[in-house]
């Protein structure tokens, strides 16, 4: 016998719930079980499913995947066109004044002095 098969684990000692153990069975609950068994039994076989439900069912999914689809897509839609903005909103801050690359008189740049060609 190893300390685990004779140390009891938490929990499993008599019932500390509060609740009474079970009386004794009288002689008429089997009978009276029995009675709501069969009753139960007759209920459930009076329910008929409905014959449309996987219709339907599956028509309420699609739907919702429909949904969220255009859901996702709107979605997109905003972010691109949120982007796009954002972007025409930051070039048409830049200065107006020409740039360090425009600065000149607008001659050729092969007009003056340039390297030596090594040639194969």
């Amino acid at each position: 016998m190893t300390h685990r098969e004779a140390t009891p684990s938490r929990g499993t000692g008599p019932d500390r719930t509060g609740h009474e153990p079970a009386p004794p069975r009288t002689p008429g609950a089997d009978r009276t079980e029995r009675d709501l068994r069969d009753a139960l039994e007759a209920l459930a076989g009076g329910v008929l499913p409905d014959p449309d439900a996987y219709r339907t069912a599956r028509g309420e999914w699609l739907r919702r995947e429909r949904r969220r689809r255009l859901v996702l897509a709107v979605l997109v839609a905003v972010v691109f066109a949120l982007a796009t903005l954002i972007g025409l909103w930051v070039l048409n801050q830049a200065p107006s004044d020409p740039g360090v690359i425009f600065s000149g008189d607008g001659a050729a740049a092969a007009d003056g002095p340039s390297l030596p060609r090594v040639h194969p």
